[in-house]
C-alpha cells in the first residue's frame, strides 16, 4: 500500500512544476502535461485541506451545535 502524500509533499511537487513551467527550454506538449499534473495535485490538496477542516470544526464544537 502506497504512502499518502502529505500538504508538504504535494506543495513541494507543485513548486518543482511552477520552476519547470517557468524554464525557456521546455516544449508546448511538456508544459501542457506539467500544467495537467498540477491541476491533480491542487486539486488534491484542497481535499485533504477540506478533510483537516472540517476536523478541526468538530473538534473546535461548531458540528456539535448544528446537530440539535
Amino acid at each position: 500500500m502506497a504512502k499518502s502524500k502529505t500538504v508538504e509533499d504535494i506543495m513541494e511537487e507543485l513548486s518543482g512544476i511552477v520552476s519547470k513551467l517557468e524554464g525557456n527550454e521546455i516544449s508546448l506538449e511538456d508544459s501542457f502535461k506539467y500544467y495537467s499534473e498540477g491541476i491533480k495535485l491542487v486539486r488534491t490538496c484542497n481535499d485533504k485541506i477540506d478533510k483537516i477542516e472540517k476536523k478541526i470544526n468538530i473538534v473546535g464544537g461548531e458540528d456539535v451545535e448544528n446537530e440539535f
